[in-house]
């Protein structure tokens, strides 16, 4: 109890600061579902269950540089990997924003390609205005437009971010070749039939 306790003061925490329940989801690696049910909850402390999630602080790895060098470099392998199964090329890594991008950075510049930024919709919803956005491309980046594409991001949680920049890759006449994260909730194979590699699974036994 005490660690969902943590986190409910987190999550309020964070709304007060004036984030959007989507933005919290991004801060503490949880679901959307999860945020609201935290945010509802949080002053009956726990007596409704919450939804299944896992909430992932990887901040011992993203606060150092060295440390975040090594991480990515572990991606760069396992993607190049997925990429030599696969025949396929890459000439630009697209890094989810917000926790995707210094990742996807790296990543980049192992590889030697351009990068890409992409903000999901996720970024903009609340509960409060449940209205459909669309997420976009950073015009202070690379052009996406007919681009082999890998894309480079934290953790997968449903796995609906992902799907959304992918769509939104062939939308701009790109190919996505490969996903890359450091941890999948899911344990998820491929996301729009785009194979899916991370260094950390979460399997669920019940």
């Amino acid at each position: 109890m005490k660690n969902i306790d943590t986190l409910m003061e987190k999550a309020a925490k964070l709304k007060s600061e004036g984030l959007v329940e989507g933005q919290i989801s991004e801060e503490l690696n949880i679901s959307r579902e999860t945020v609201t049910w935290l945010l509802t909850h949080a002053e009956e402390k726990g007596d409704i269950p919450g939804p299944k999630d896992i909430s992932v602080d990887w901040s011992t790895i993203g606060r150092n540089a060295y440390r975040l060098r090594y991480i990515s470099q572990a991606l760069t392998d396992m993607i190049y990997e997925c990429l030599e199964e696969s025949g396929e090329s890459v000439d630009l890594v697209v890094g989810i924003a917000l926790s995707g991008v210094p990742l996807a950075n790296m990543v980049a510049e192992t590889m030697e390609v351009d990068m890409a930024i992409y903000t999901p919709s996720k970024q903009r919803w609340s509960q409060e205005n449940d209205v459909v956005t669309k997420g976009s491309f950073s015009a202070n980046f690379a052009d996406v437009k007919g681009k082999e594409c890998v894309v480079v991001d934290d953790i997968i949680t449903s796995g609906r971010t992902l799907e959304e920049a992918v769509n939104m890759l062939s939308m701009r006449d790109a190919r996505t070749n490969a996903i890359g994260v450091i941890l999948d909730k899911k344990g998820i194979v491929d996301i729009a039939g785009v194979p899916v590699r991370s260094l950390l699974k979460v399997i669920r036994v019940n």
